[in-house]
C-alpha cells in the first residue's frame, strides 16, 4: 500500500474517533440532536433546590416528560423559583400534583420527579404558565448528617 492510501485511512479513523467520541459526549450530557417536539412551561417555588441545575429531567415513574428550563431567585420571598419544559407528547398534569427534588442513587444526579394528583371533574389540567403550588425541596445530605451529629451530643 502507499503512503498516501495509509495516511487516508489513518485520518478518516481519526475523524470517525472523534464523531464517536462527539456523540458520547451529548449522550452522557443529556443532549439531543433531535428535538423533543413542542412544550409548555411550569413554573414552582422551592425552598431549597440543593444541587439542581438547568437541563436536570423531569420524571413521571422513571420516565423524562420535561426538562428544567431556567433557576431564578424570588427576591422577595427568597424562593428558588423553577421555570419546567414540559414535552407536550407526554401529556398534561392535574393541578393536584406534586413536584418533589429527588436524588438519583446517593450522591448521583438531582432531577425534579412529579406525583400526578387525583383526576376529578372539578380539577383543571396545568397548562403553559401555570404554577404548580405544592412542592418538596431537596434533602441536603450535609443538614441531615448535621442533624444527626447534633441529636447524638444531645443524648450526652
Amino acid at each position: 500500500m502507499s503512503q498516501k492510501k495509509i495516511e487516508l485511512w489513518v485520518g478518516l479513523f481519526v475523524i470517525s474517533a472523534g464523531l464517536s467520541l462527539a456523540i458520547l459526549a451529548f449522550s452522557v450530557a443529556g443532549l439531543s440532536f433531535k428535538g423533543e417536539g413542542s412544550s409548555y412551561t411550569l413554573n414552582a417555588s422551592f425552598s431549597n433546590i440543593g444541587g439542581l441545575k438547568v437541563r436536570a429531567p423531569i420524571k413521571v415513574g422513571g420516565v423524562v416528560v420535561g426538562r428544567v428550563e431556567e433557576i431564578t431567585l424570588d427576591v422577595q420571598s427568597y424562593m428558588a423559583v423553577v421555570r419546567l419544559s414540559m414535552f407536550e407528547n407526554k401529556g398534561s398534569y392535574p393541578e393536584t400534583s406534586s413536584l418533589s427534588i429527588l436524588t438519583s442513587g446517593l450522591l448521583g444526579e438531582q432531577y425534579i420527579g412529579i406525583t400526578p394528583g387525583f383526576i376529578d371533574d372539578d380539577i383543571e389540567m396545568l397548562a403553559d404558565g401555570d404554577t404548580i403550588e405544592d412542592t418538596k425541596s431537596a434533602l441536603v445530605l450535609e443538614d441531615l448528617i448535621g442533624q444527626f451529629i447534633y441529636s447524638l451530643n444531645k443524648d450526652d
